[in-house]
């Protein structure tokens, strides 16, 4: 789990995590020893991450009881191994098809994308406005992308690689993210830096096809 909260805040959140129809106060007070105002002061501050959420409120007997439930933002700080079931899929397409028709895969599969990416954004007519709105969208996706000031010819820079422990084993992962930076601006594509290959950031430079 990433440690953006603590030790307590973890346990309120492993227990929605696991009643997924959601918690009240009380239940929650129960559950985790403690008392009411301290649940509703660690769900306050998890609202505020946006981490926890209020649904509906259920019958008490007397006043209804509010219900308090995993966000997908929360759901998404406990592990998911999408990093291994990735190489599985890497490693079965390299066995049937080899070296050539995984890059071959890697590269239809991101031009496919880039290609679609580009047709939700008709308006987007210089290359100046379709880098800014590509490295918004590297951004979303966790690259921390941004275009680099004054680059001639530009470049896109980003501090993380999504796919870095299968680039690590399997350096063509890499032609997905050129094939799709290709596809949306139209632009050849030069990797300059790339942290699979010990740089300290991935560099995309946009020369002109």
């Amino acid at each position: 789990m990433i440690e953006i909260v603590g030790k307590r805040q973890k346990e309120l959140l492993r227990l929605l995590l696991k009643n997924k129809t959601g918690m009240t106060v009380d239940k929650l007070s129960a559950q985790l020893a403690i008392t009411r105002n301290a649940v509703r002061q660690h769900l306050a501050a998890l609202e505020n991450e946006h981490l926890v959420a209020r649904g509906t409120t259920q019958p008490s007997g007397g006043r209804p009881e509010q219900l308090y439930f995993l966000t997908d933002k929360g759901n998404e700080l406990f592990p998911r191994q999408y990093s291994w079931f990735a190489q599985l899929l890497v490693d079965a397409i390299q066995q049937e098809s080899g070296p050539e028709g995984l890059t071959k895969r890697l590269v239809a599969l991101g031009t496919t994308v880039g290609t679609q990416l580009k047709n939700q954004h008709p308006e987007l007519k210089t290359q100046a406005q379709k880098l800014e709105k590509l490295a918004e969208i590297m951004q979303q996706l966790g690259y921390e992308a941004n275009v680099a000031d004054g680059a001639k010819p530009p470049a896109i820079v980003a501090d993380n690689c999504v796919f870095h422990h299968l680039a690590m084993k399997n350096p063509d992962i890499c032609q997905f993210d050129l094939a799709l930076l290709s596809s949306f601006t139209g632009n050849a594509i030069e990797h300059q830096e790339c942290m699979a290959r010990n740089g300290n950031v991935c560099r995309f430079k946009f020369n002109r096809s």
